[in-house]
């Protein structure tokens, strides 16, 4: 019986296989190299897409601060001019007011009564003089109190006068506060003119 030598064949088997597993291997790997190289290279494509972005973003989010600067500035610009507008508004309407006080002060001071100061702190007056009699006080105020320019008065102190020449004239020192007003512009309280809220406080009394 003859007998037949397998070795070669199964070596030859074997180196064949192997030269296939490595060629699998081989292309396996190329493969996933080629995969992670596109995997790179998208990522990295992603990044720089993203960068752009973000550059534009910055570019855009600089410029709108500048804008809101430029806003803040104009707001800024545009409360001054508005705060000289209401001096300016101020100074117009307390131009004639000044000339209605004294004209009014004048007009009121009935004989007897004699004005030493008045003295002016915002829209209210004190006026310091004096008199022959408590009455004639009364009567100034009185005068001072029916003026439509004038809020009501307020007397402060009445006294007799210190000096002995004045004693023997029977002279009263006295000090009295009065407000300004104006009829024809409107009050800050409760949105009334100012002659409504002077009514007002008469009826009180």
């Amino acid at each position: 019986m003859p007998r037949i030598n397998l070795l070669p064949w199964r070596a030859e088997q074997r180196a064949q296989r192997q030269r296939h597993f490595l060629t699998l291997a081989g292309a396996a790997a190329l493969s996933m190299g080629a995969i992670v190289a596109l995997t790179h290279f998208q990522v990295e494509q992603w990044i720089e897409d993203q960068n752009a972005r973000n550059t534009y973003l910055d570019v855009e989010i600089a410029m709108l601060d500048k804008r809101l600067a430029e806003i803040s500035d104009l707001e800024k610009e545009r409360e001054n001019l508005l705060a000289r507008m209401r001096i300016v508004e101020q100074l117009q309407t307390s131009r004639p007011e000044v000339v209605h006080l004294f004209t009014e002060i004048v007009a009121a001071i009935p004989e007897g009564v004699f004005l030493t100061s008045i003295a002016q702190k915002d829209r209210n007056v004190t006026l310091e003089g004096l008199a022959q009699s408590n009455a004639r006080v009364s009567s100034f105020m009185r005068s001072l109190d029916a003026s439509p320019w004038l809020g009501t008065p307020d007397l402060k102190r009445i006294q007799a006068s210190a000096t002995k020449a004045e004693q023997d004239g029977k002279q009263f020192q006295f000090q009295l506060m009065i407000g300004q007003t104006n009829p024809f512009a409107p009050a800050s309280v409760e949105g009334k003119p100012a002659q409504a809220q002077k009514a007002g406080q008469e009826r009180k009394r």
